[in-house]
């Protein structure tokens, strides 16, 4: 089997962190062209409302994980263009009791990540609960302890942010569905620590009239002007608004940096501004993929006449329009091409950091890495269990690229206590659609199932495939085209692959692009448990 790089963490002078690896490079998409060029989206995946900062040379990358686990994903990159996943600075979602059960498109939205005085700060909201805060000096190493910054429904999308006069600030925004009032910004004082919100905040602009479901804010200070970044119009629809005072607390004009314009990256927005050690200015946005979830694209920044515009001028003077290809940012020399983990040989000792759960994980279910294969035991179903949305062992990533093909070999080593005790491979999604293994009376089966609505009352339609030698090895497979259409397969050998099923059209979740799930499952408790076990999983180009 592949060995996949270990990761080596290394100290550097400024008290930053360099993570040295083997660079993985996926086969299905990389943004590097190699000519000193890059091709949006630099990530062809969904890591949804991204932020970035830079300390000292190193650039790293938050964004949304709803309800997934670990959360809080962080990426690192030398040059904006080639990342990978270092850490997850939550490792639970809180609280606890709550993201036990799977809680989808809630927990984490819209963070913001903030260096200053030496220390890396997070700041999350969750809408049913509050603003959150963490940090450390370390960002792919252990953060702190959430704090409650404020409490409250529907508080979303924060920004702190630092001023020359040793005041602390954050600027937030409110979710309609908990909050009853959307639309606007606010800012609120901190205290010294950054880590308690001293009143309740000042709303400082509506946009109703003319940027409504503006959000997403990302507070800054530039030649005297307070700026807030903040898209507006809508997820999929929508531009990239900036704000600008004298006054932190406004009144504050507007300005529409970027939009689709006759591009084809539909509502361009949200975000984080960066600049480069040689003073260069960049835009890192998400464009939403519908089932591809919200991709990641690079975007040149100049200012003119104190207005930032984004992308590239293309007959509205002051707005840009994203571009499909540039040059890389300057950023005095040329790093390896890397691209985020996807594929998994299972020998690590430890879970690639490619993985989350749908729900917090409980230690019984899994043992990452037992002779070179990922274990997964089978847990009870939830009580009130509908369809595979309801449960939350499902060990999930990310679709990787538009066009792709995912392979796993398995196997289902049931307990002979256990009734219809299953494992298999989910493409997971508010339609999904799968192929699992069953153990019934001592004999093991195939089988396909499909499921639409599964967020609401969606029921599975269920296929029988073909009986299985008990505890052999199978392979499963997925290949997504364009519009992500997904046509399943399968092996007893790795080599002759047999269609199953029609074609699927893959599905988003609750706020999340559709994705590639790992289970294991089971009708009954007993005093022990079955398993299934994975040797390993490809992504491929499309087959």
């Amino acid at each position: 089997m592949n060995k996949l790089a270990l990761f080596l963490l290394v100290s550097i002078s400024s008290g930053s962190m360099v993570y040295a690896q083997t660079p993985y490079v996926s086969s299905v998409w990389v943004a590097d062209l190699g000519n000193g060029r890059y091709k949006n989206p630099i990530l062809h995946a969904d890591y949804s409302d991204p932020d970035v900062v830079r300390a000292g040379d190193d650039f790293y990358m938050i964004a949304s994980s709803f309800n997934h686990a670990p959360g809080l994903p962080i990426l690192h990159s030398k040059d904006l263009v080639n990342w990978k996943i270092v850490s997850h600075a939550l490792p639970r979602q809180l609280p606890e009791d709550v993201f036990r059960q799977v809680q989808h498109g809630n927990g984490v939205w819209a963070p913001s990540i903030r260096y200053h005085g030496g220390v890396f700060y997070i700041y999350w909201g969750d809408p049913d609960f509050g603003i959150y805060m963490i940090k450390t000096d370390d960002p792919g190493g252990q953060w702190s302890t959430p704090e409650l910054v404020l409490e409250g429904k529907g508080l979303i999308d924060p920004c702190p942010f630092w001023d020359d006069d040793g005041n602390n600030y954050m600027s937030f925004a409110y979710a309609g569905s908990r909050a009853g009032l959307k639309s606007v910004v606010a800012i609120a004082r901190l205290d010294a620590t950054g880590s308690k919100a001293l009143d309740r905040g000042v709303i400082v602009y509506d946009g109703h009239e003319d940027d409504p479901t503006i959000e997403g804010t990302k507070m800054h200070k530039r030649n005297g002007y307070y700026y807030l970044f903040a898209p507006a119009g809508g997820v999929s629809t929508g531009w990239q608004l900036v704000l600008r005072s004298k006054n932190i607390y406004g009144p504050y004009e507007r300005h529409v940096a970027m939009h689709q314009g006759s591009s084809p990256i539909n509502g361009p927005h949200q975000g984080a501004w960066v600049d480069t050690p040689g003073g260069e200015d960049w835009f890192i946005h998400f464009q939403d993929k519908d089932a591809y979830g919200r991709v990641v694209h690079l975007q040149p920044m100049k200012w003119v006449n104190d207005w930032p515009v984004i992308g590239i001028e293309n007959g509205v003077k002051g707005t840009g329009e994203p571009v499909l290809t540039h040059r890389k940012p300057n950023v005095g020399k040329t790093y390896a091409v890397e691209t985020p983990a996807e594929s998994d040989e299972f020998d690590a000792p430890l879970l690639g950091k490619q993985w989350q759960w749908q729900a917090n994980p409980d230690g019984t279910w899994l043992m990452p890495a037992k002779r070179g294969h990922l274990t997964l035991y089978s847990q009870q179903v939830p009580e009130g269990y509908k369809n595979l949305l309801d449960i939350p062992n499902i060990l999930t990533q990310k679709f990787p690229a538009e066009e792709f093909t995912a392979t796993v070999k398995m196997r289902l080593v049931g307990h002979e206590k256990i009734e219809n005790e299953r494992a298999g491979f989910a493409v997971v999604g508010e339609d999904y659609s799968q192929l699992y293994v069953k153990q019934h009376d001592g004999r093991q089966s195939l089988h396909y199932a499909s499921c639409k609505n599964g967020l609401t009352s969606g029921q599975e339609v269920v296929a029988d495939v073909a009986t299985l030698p008990v505890g052999e090895y199978v392979y499963l497979r997925v290949a997504v085209s364009t519009g992500a259409v997904c046509r399943w397969s399968y092996s007893l050998d790795g080599k002759k692959y047999i269609p199953v099923g029609d074609a699927f059209s893959a599905k988003p979740g609750k706020w999340i692009g559709a994705t590639l799930g790992l289970y294991a499952a089971r009708d009954n408790q007993i005093n022990d448990s079955g398993y299934a076990e994975f040797d390993w999983f490809r992504v491929e180009p499309l087959k």
